[in-house]
C-alpha cells in the first residue's frame, strides 16, 4: 500500500425502507478536516486520470456503479515511491480511499452502468487557483495502463 493511503471499509445498513451508508464523520480514525463535499460522475469505460494535489487531501468512496480507482507515488523521499495501487470501489465493494497529498490518481469506470462518486476533500476547491496537477491519462511516466487485464 502508498504510504499515508488509507481505506475504510464502509459499511450498509438496509432494512425495508432502503439503504444507508455512512462515507465519513468527523469522529473516525482518518478524519483531517472539511473542506467540501461533491459528486462526480463517470460513464462505463471512460478514464478519468490523472492528477495530484499538493495541499489537498482526498476521500473518495463511490454509491453507484464500481470504478477502477490507481494511485501512483512519485514523491521523492517516500517509502513507496514507484509504487501503483489499484482499488476496484463501488456498490460491490463499498470503501472509502483517502489519497494524500502530491499522489497521482484516476479512475476507470468498470460498471455497465455511470459510477457515481463522491469525494470529501479536506480543502475548498479554488476556482482562481486550483490544486490540480495533470498529465495525460495515457501518455505520461507513470508505469500504468488502462487497458482491461483479462485471463
Amino acid at each position: 500500500m502508498i504510504d499515508r493511503v488509507k481505506v475504510k471499509k464502509l459499511r450498509v445498513v438496509p432494512d425495508e425502507r432502503g439503504r444507508l451508508m455512512e462515507i465519513l464523520r468527523n469522529d473516525d480514525e482518518i478524519f483531517q478536516q472539511f473542506g467540501q463535499v461533491y459528486m462526480t460522475t463517470t460513464y462505463p469505460d471512460v478514464v478519468k486520470a490523472w492528477h495530484f494535489h499538493r495541499i489537498q487531501t482526498d476521500n473518495v468512496a463511490v454509491v453507484k456503479g464500481m470504478i477502477k480507482l490507481v494511485l501512483y507515488d512519485p514523491r521523492e523521499g517516500s517509502p513507496t515511491k514507484g509504487e501503483v495501487n489499484e482499488f476496484f470501489i463501488g456498490e460491490h465493494n463499498p470503501v472509502l480511499v483517502q489519497i494524500p497529498p502530491e499522489v497521482y490518481h484516476g479512475w476507470m469506470c468498470i460498471s455497465e452502468q455511470e459510477a457515481i462518486a463522491v469525494n470529501c476533500p479536506t480543502e475548498v476547491y479554488n476556482r482562481e487557483d486550483p490544486d490540480e496537477y495533470r498529465v495525460d491519462p495515457h501518455e505520461n511516466a507513470i508505469p500504468y495502463k488502462w487497458a482491461r487485464k483479462d485471463g
